[in-house]
């Protein structure tokens, strides 16, 4: 005879246990992610990869080009293909190699598909244009030579919504923020103790994070170059890297890393209470660092270990427990690194929502990995398509150092039209150099004049306030002529390279030779360039004639004039001979200048007074030369911000016309 169930029997489910079993499932449109690996005609072969043990990616990708460091017996050089280039790669294949050291880290600008940053041994940072249907000789002329560093700079990263806007971080403790347009670097935040592992910048590049040897989590503000969060000393954290991540928009900080015990564990952190992280989750003990990528348009956090063969994928979740273990791609071979593909150039017919690009640790080989979301249609799916970063910038460099803060804007992946229009915010944060370059560093500056020197023409020295930092060429060694850096007290000479594939650029000072004979290397100061002083005029014989008859005939005019014309030596400074500038009759100026805080413009004691000596005299027509120089280029920046004004207004017009008439256009 049959008995049936009671409730009250064991084996019957209640109500309870059903709604406990139901919590316990979560659903997810992500959970059945897998990835495959492409035939071997769409691998890239014969590539020698870098055998650097560098926690970097050493790859770098976009929907144009593949980037990876390659290993070199000499300096340090890195590969860049088109990405339909695949198969075996050609061993005669041109290289971009002019970094004197490994190269330890390289990025794709954000905004610009050609334009590539790379970081080196060498201490130095340099951007680099690949001409539109890939490199067709070895390319070692950059565009932006970055120098601030004093040791090598391992990681680089370009800002996510500003145009032109760069972070490096050295061994020398420092991360840099550089303005590339300027060649010149913003701020320099000398905030951490100890080597720096990693930095991220949050969505909208108002912050950053960086994990740090001395064990703490630091969020800063780079445009006050200081620290807005910090978290105490991590007791439970080895002595290996670890790596840092912003979680998008959320507020949170991903990082991974090993414990005191050797065990390989992920935590989230709460940027506005960093006293304790709000999850930590054990994954296992192997001993290869994890290397965290997210995808802040699905949400979910890859975990790949150098070393390792498999990757790990995790669910971000705004609710407690913050992180769900989805699944993990398996592979037969370990990875040195992993290079991603923007959003925008995954293919949406596959439903590809992530592609990696696995640079194999024993083979010259280089293996696209599709990370898929099974779909039974091919149709666009917009759940797991939300609009994605673009290339247009939110800001100008000008516009985010000055304080204003904007969102990314968004592209739709099923088209490409704009799909946003983020707000400007003025944050509090405004570059503030008075708390970042305390030790006063010592910039010189080099500058080849494109203009003929008559015989018997002496070179002049400077006024108080300046120091020569050479008399004459031949007195360099031939090894140091090439170099930037003249001083071992040099600091943030930044040089932006006016050539160009051979085609010769107009500079200021005249159109400039393929031979480079007249770059212009510029070189930063928060006050305005110091004047060189040439034919005994102070500022030289250009500005003489621009200045207005009442100021070039003043007494106190003559009278520098006078002293700068007594004060001359005999020794002509000249450049034949030399790597810098080969032509006839150039002259070339060094001059060394000691930075110091920019001060508010102030009324001089001796306005309205005659000077009382010499001093005060120089004193007082150097100071009024350097405020007309501040004010000449804030006139410049507001003319060319108006430019740009201009233009966006033209090209917000032109959608509107379009709709007018019929044209069915969509909105920006």
């Amino acid at each position: 005879m049959e008995v049936p169930f009671s409730e009250s029997s064991p084996k019957s489910p209640s109500p309870d246990n059903n709604r406990q079993m139901a919590f316990k499932i979560r659903s997810s449109k992500f959970r059945h992610i897998y990835g495959t690996i492409p035939k071997k005609d769409l691998c890239y072969e014969n590539i020698r990869i870098t055998r650097n043990t560098h926690d970097s990616n050493f790859c770098a990708v976009n929907p144009k080009f593949l980037a990876v460091v390659t290993e070199t017996g000499g300096g340090g050089s890195f590969l860049c293909i088109p990405l339909k280039q695949s198969g075996r790669v050609d061993p005669k294949t041109p290289h971009i190699c002019g970094h004197a050291g490994v190269v330890l880290d390289i990025k794709f600008n954000p905004f610009n598909d050609n334009i590539i940053a790379s970081s080196s041994e060498d201490c130095t940072v340099k951007v680099w244009s690949i001409p539109e249907d890939g490199l067709k000789s070895n390319l070692s002329e950059w565009i932006v030579d970055l120098h601030g560093h004093k040791r090598r700079v391992g990681y680089i990263e370009w800002h996510p919504t500003a145009e032109n806007i760069l972070l490096s971080a050295g061994f020398d403790y420092k991360c840099v923020l550089w303005n590339v347009e300027q060649a010149e670097p913003v701020n320099v935040i000398s905030c951490h103790d100890n080597t720096v592992f990693s930095m991220s910048w949050s969505q909208d590049g108002s912050l950053f994070s960086t994990s740090c040897k001395d064990k703490k989590l630091r969020i800063i503000d780079p445009r006050m170059a200081r620290v807005a969060a910090e978290s105490p000393v991590q007791d439970n954290l080895g002595s290996r890297s670890w790596k840092s991540v912003f979680l998008g928009d959320t507020g949170r900080v991903f990082t991974s890393y090993h414990s005191r015990f050797c065990d390989r564990e992920i935590a989230v952190w709460d940027i506005k209470n960093m006293s304790a992280p709000m999850r930590t989750e054990g994954i296992d003990n192997a001993s290869s660092i994890l290397l965290p990528y997210y995808d802040q348009d699905t949400k979910i956090m890859y975990l790949a270990g150098k070393g390792d063969s498999n990757i790990r994928y995790f669910e971000i979740d705004d609710e407690s427990p913050y992180t769900h273990y989805l699944n993990s791609f398996i592979t037969s071979d370990p990875q040195r690194g992993l290079g991603v593909m923007p959003k925008r150039g995954c293919n949406t017919d596959r439903c590809e929502v992530m592609r990696f690009y696995k640079l194999h640790a024993s083979k010259n080989l280089i293996e696209p990995l599709s990370m898929i979301v099974p779909r039974k249609s091919s149709v666009f799916h917009d759940d797991i398509y939300p609009p994605t970063a673009s290339l247009i910038p939110s800001l100008s460099a000008d516009e985010w150092i000055s304080g204003q803060t904007r969102g990314q804007i968004l592209m739709s992946m099923l088209d490409g039209h704009v799909t946003n229009s983020p707000k400007v915010t003025s944050a509090k944060a405004v570059q503030n150099k008075d708390s970042t370059l305390s030790q006063a560093p010592t910039i010189t500056t080099y500058k080849a004049v494109n203009r003929p020197r008559p015989e018997g023409s002496v070179s002049t020295q400077p006024y108080a306030g300046e120091t020569t930092a050479t008399t004459n060429h031949r007195s360099i060694p031939a090894s140091l002529r090439n170099i930037k850096q003249l001083s071992t007290n040099e600091e943030f000479v930044s040089i932006k390279n006016e050539k160009s594939n051979g085609v010769p650029v107009d500079t200021p000072d005249g159109p400039m030779s393929p031979s480079g004979s007249n770059t212009v290397k510029k070189v930063w100061s928060p006050t305005s360039p110091s004047k060189a002083t040439t034919n005994g005029f102070p500022g030289g014989d250009n500005e003489n004639h621009c200045r207005p008859q009442s100021d070039r005939f003043s007494p106190e005019f003559f009278q520098a004039y006078l002293i700068n014309r007594d004060r001359t030596s005999t020794t002509s400074v000249g450049c034949q001979g030399t790597d810098l500038c080969n032509q006839k009759g150039h002259s070339v100026t060094h001059v060394k200048k000691v930075w110091s805080s920019p001060q508010s413009p102030a009324t001089p004691r001796w306005f309205g007074e005659t000077p009382t000596n010499e001093a005060e005299l120089r004193k007082a027509y150097f100071k009024q030369l350097e405020e007309i120089g501040s004010l000449k280029e804030q006139i410049s920046l507001k003319d060319k911000r108006i430019r740009q004004l201009e233009e966006e207004i033209s090209m917000l017009k032109l959608p509107v016309a379009g709709a007018e008439s019929g044209e069915g256009q969509s909105e920006c």
